[in-house]
């Protein structure tokens, strides 16, 4: 066993990696003064050929320990999971196939924005639903590429 403890999930640790989604930092009202608008809060990148598109992902939950040998990337476009419950979940990223992956955990009121061609674990929620607003690249070349670990990682509790 290959262990990874995750840490909490920070922009400031996260951003080689993509961005973070919450509603902290600088803001704006509007709507007559009753909303915070937390402005741009990620770049996306869906290639020349891509269009943004919206989805909604149902992932099974998992539970921790959690062992995964698989990541997988989109070199075409960048990829957002926004979590339509207020629960953790787990993110996992990696440089490149051959460094060490990092694990983060969500605070529950966060999500992430994927910058195009990171490698990324699978969608990982940590309790029931799993029902995430996906807003990735659609378009008419391939954006999925897959690396298998010959070796298992396992991501402990914290």
């Amino acid at each position: 066993m290959r262990p990874l403890t995750p840490a909490p999930l920070t922009p400031e640790a996260f951003a080689p990696f993509g961005d973070v989604l919450d509603a902290t930092g600088d803001f704006r009202l509007i709507n007559q003064g009753l909303c915070r608008r937390h402005h741009d809060r990620a770049r996306l990148d869906f290639g020349p050929e891509g269009r943004a598109g919206i989805s909604i992902f149902r992932a099974e939950p998992r539970a921790l320990p959690y062992r995964f040998d698989l990541i997988e990337r989109h070199p075409e476009g960048s990829q957002a999971f926004i979590p339509m419950s207020e629960h953790p979940f787990l993110v996992i990223v990696a440089p490149d196939p051959q460094a060490e992956p990092r694990a983060f955990l969500t605070n529950g009121a966060q999500g992430i924005n994927l910058h195009r061609g990171t490698w990324h674990g699978v969608l990982t929620p940590l309790h029931a639903p799993g029902l995430f607003a996906v807003v990735d690249r659609i378009g008419p070349t391939p954006n999925l590429e897959e690396y298998r670990y010959s070796q298992p990682w396992t991501v402990l509790a914290p």
